[in-house]
């Protein structure tokens, strides 16, 4: 028995969601199996993932009992076939049966936070030993918490999809979300040139902080125009895009030929987006990514080891309650948050 994050079928009156949530303090989770690692989890993160699952909104089943959360950081207590100590700190890779192939991945590909996979919002985890790597030593547990998923996706999309090196140009959609932040700081790391998209000010005025360049209002009907003054004649090498929204049929207006964009998401437009000719006629790519493969989270982690990268964390809660937890899925489901929300669940 853990204490852990439960989704339930009930949820409480009033709520937006179908289904509920509860913090319990006796979660069952399967016995530690041979070739599985424990980890005591000192912290945890939110994705929109768990709120779509709440509404519903996946497109595979979400069944009560399943434990929530796919980021987490902790403690290596029983190193099953692990290559790391037991009292390390690790970080958990997220996504499950993909081991190195580029295109995709090998076997029946899950993430956390999902039955029949456990979830990292508890205060212990039983996971296959490969899924655990050693954690950055300049991430507090927070940080380190924030990463995962969301670094694990900016990387395979800037990295692998976009191919973005020193000096490129680089737009964010959407800055804001912990996927779309990590990719800002990603490319900045590397020497790229990096725009980014919202529709309030104070989020374009933060990524400036963060080394953007420039930024834009997508609600503005000048936008594109406004982005190009801002290009000055520089035209954009890629895109990483979690929207499809409604400046996607315009990218090609400022894109380079041959340019990519990395897709990892279409909360914008729930129907997807048109290849048009606007895009082909100008060798214009677009390259789905969902997260990535083990060998590239453990590329990532050294990239961010390298240039010392902290994930931006929005609101961070010190427990695993029922309270802390109700706060961290409203910040997400009203967009209140600038980053990733965090519970720290063990000090």
């Amino acid at each position: 028995m853990v204490k852990a994050v439960v989704i339930t079928d009930t949820p409480k009156p009033n709520s937006p969601f179908k289904l509920g949530f509860e913090v319990k303090e006796d979660a069952e989770i399967l016995a530690l199996q041979p070739g599985q690692s424990a980890v005591k989890i000192q912290g945890a993160a939110f994705n929109h993932r768990d709120i779509w699952m709440l509404m519903k909104q996946l497109r595979q089943e979400v069944h009560p009992g399943t434990v929530l959360g796919a980021d987490g950081v902790g403690i290596l207590q029983q190193k099953g076939n692990a290559s790391l100590d037991e009292g390390q700190r690790v970080l958990i890779n997220p996504g499950l049966n993909w081991d190195s192939n580029p295109r995709g991945p090998e076997g029946d590909f899950r993430i956390l936070g999902l039955l029949p996979a456990p979830g990292t919002l508890a205060d212990t985890i039983n996971i296959d030993s490969k899924q655990v790597f050693r954690c950055p030593e300049h991430l507090s547990t927070v940080e380190a918490a924030a990463l995962p998923l969301a670094g694990l996706t900016a990387y395979r999309a800037l990295f692998r999809k976009c191919e973005v090196k020193k000096g490129d140009y680089v737009l964010v959609t959407g800055i804001g979300g912990g996927v779309a932040l990590t990719a800002l700081q990603f490319a900045v790391a590397v020497g790229a040139h990096v725009y980014v998209t919202s529709s309030k000010t104070e989020k374009i005025e933060f990524a400036k902080k963060l080394g953007a360049e420039g930024g834009i209002n997508y609600k503005d009907p000048d936008a594109i125009e406004d982005l190009k003054r801002q290009l000055n004649s520089h035209r954009i090498d890629a895109v990483v895009d979690g929207s499809a929204g409604i400046l996607f049929d315009k990218l090609p207006q400022v894109m380079e030929r041959g340019g990519i964009i990395a897709q990892y998401g279409n909360t914008g437009s729930p129907q997807g987006v048109m290849y048009t000719i606007d895009f082909w006629y100008e060798n214009i790519e677009i390259k789905g990514v969902k997260m990535g493969s083990s060998r590239e989270f453990g590329e990532m982690l050294d990239f961010v080891a390298k240039y010392k990268v902290k994930p931006v964390v929005s609101n961070a809660f010190k427990g695993l309650t029922q309270e802390n937890v109700e706060r961290s899925i409203s910040l997400l489901a009203n967009g209140q948050q600038m980053g990733k929300v965090v519970i720290e669940i063990e000090a």
